[in-house]
């Protein structure tokens, strides 16, 4: 058993349905994340990252191997995404989240046309974020399982949402639909956590 363990998905595989299906999310949490688990303690054993949490790691990954980057990129990124989906999701923001993506992008409507925007340009495999930045909103995309919190992002933040577009988070029900996906995905996001994860840094 190594250090980074694999979270508990906080609902069953089917509670996202139908806009992620049931087989999707079984095959994504028990294989896709949980491989990147295991190869990410593997890559880290024996070695002083051992001792170092995943947003230590992840802060300095130019200094380490392919393997901890790849694994370690997407150990911390799924687990973030189950946290910010939920059965019965969607909806808009309010609070002091709705008021900053207001103050960020115009409204609401603006917000949700650039953040799927950078989710259905992004070339191949990769995520879109909406990071904070300097203590304001800021959108971004990274490319595999990088992300704005290491240090070799284009643009570094803090993830408060992030959208999984490899192929294999919607290949089996969108084939290479990935606007459809993109569009779905809106209705299951947990603004909740989404919000408390903006509040936390702020």
């Amino acid at each position: 058993m190594g250090k980074f363990e694999l979270p508990k998905l906080p609902y069953a595989y089917d509670a996202l349905e139908p806009y992620i299906d049931k087989m999707t999310m079984e095959i994504h949490y028990t294989k896709h994340h949980n491989g990147y688990v295991t190869n990410l303690n593997n890559a880290v054993a024996g070695t002083s990252l051992e001792n170092k949490t995943i947003e230590e790691i992840l802060k300095e990954v130019s200094k380490h191997p392919a393997a901890v980057r790849n694994n370690g990129g997407g150990t911390y990124n799924h687990s973030l995404f189950w946290t910010i989906m939920k059965k019965n999701g969607g909806g808009k923001p309010s609070g002091k989240l709705g008021d900053a993506i207001n103050s960020a992008f115009g409204n609401f409507d603006e917000f949700k046309g650039k953040f799927s925007n950078a989710a259905a340009t992004r070339f191949g495999s990769g995520w879109a974020w909406l990071i904070v930045q300097g203590g304001k909103l800021v959108i971004t995309s990274t490319p595999n399982q990088d992300n704005p919190l290491m240090d070799v992002a284009d643009q570094k933040g803090t993830p408060i949402l992030g959208l999984d577009v490899w192929e294999h988070a919607y290949y089996l029900k969108y084939q290479n639909r990935r606007p459809e996906y993109i569009e779905n995905w809106w209705n299951v996001i947990n603004w909740d956590e989404v919000a408390s994860r903006f509040s936390a840094i702020k």
